[in-house]
């Protein structure tokens, strides 16, 4: 049967190593398995993700990056993730409309209402069936993250930001625990992937 898994969290929280973690693990359970992530995952997704992530002069309106992010996230829906599920595929994303609420709802400060609209409007009654987060605290992602490639137009913004994103994103996993997980980034990678683990089989991922 299919699903459709996302993975969260503030820069620097392990995210890409722990996407091939939960990939192997999907993988040696017999699932057929797509990985992809947002924004992005399609050709024009891609487009839209250089758009959104590169430096620019005067700084591109939060309105504007929060439509971008949802007309990437349509293009991506309808060319890789519906089809995908449609053939009764695991679909694991890195980042979906979650993070649209963390980061631009809670960072950028425009709130929920917008964004529910447009998240109805575009993705209907879709939502992932399991949502992990990776939470660590802004100090301990930002150093992580320090010692990574140069940084993007979004991890450049100050510690305020990422701390109202990082408190959004606890916010959603305490009113959706049916669907979203809070797992504890700061921890070492073995034990983050136990409890990773841990969450795969409780929500009857891993079977």
């Amino acid at each position: 049967m299919s699903k459709f898994i996302t993975l969260e969290g503030i820069e620097g929280v392990g995210k890409t190593s722990n996407l091939r973690f939960i990939e192997t693990l999907l993988r040696e359970a017999g699932h057929d398995c797509v990985v992809t992530r947002e924004p992005g995952g399609t050709e024009l997704g891609e487009a839209l993700r250089e758009l959104l992530l590169q430096h620019r002069e005067p700084p591109m309106s939060a309105n504007t990056e929060l439509l971008l992010m949802f007309a990437a996230r349509a293009e991506h829906l309808d060319k890789l993730v519906l089809p995908a599920l449609g053939q009764n595929k695991m679909v694991l994303c890195d980042r979906f409309t979650e993070a649209t609420y963390a980061y631009q709802g809670c960072g950028r400060e425009l709130g929920e209402d917008r964004i529910a609209r447009l998240e109805d409007w575009v993705q209907g009654d879709l939502r992932p069936d399991l949502t992990i987060v990776l939470d660590a605290p802004v100090a301990v992602g930002r150093s992580r993250a320090g010692r990574r490639s140069a940084p993007d137009r979004i991890e450049k913004e100050q510690d305020d930001f990422f701390e109202r994103v990082r408190n959004g994103y606890r916010r959603m996993a305490e009113r959706y625990p049916q669907r979203i997980a809070l797992v504890d980034a700061s921890l070492p990678l073995a034990q983050v992937q136990t409890q990773i683990k841990r969450v795969l089989l409780d929500y009857e991922i891993l079977q």
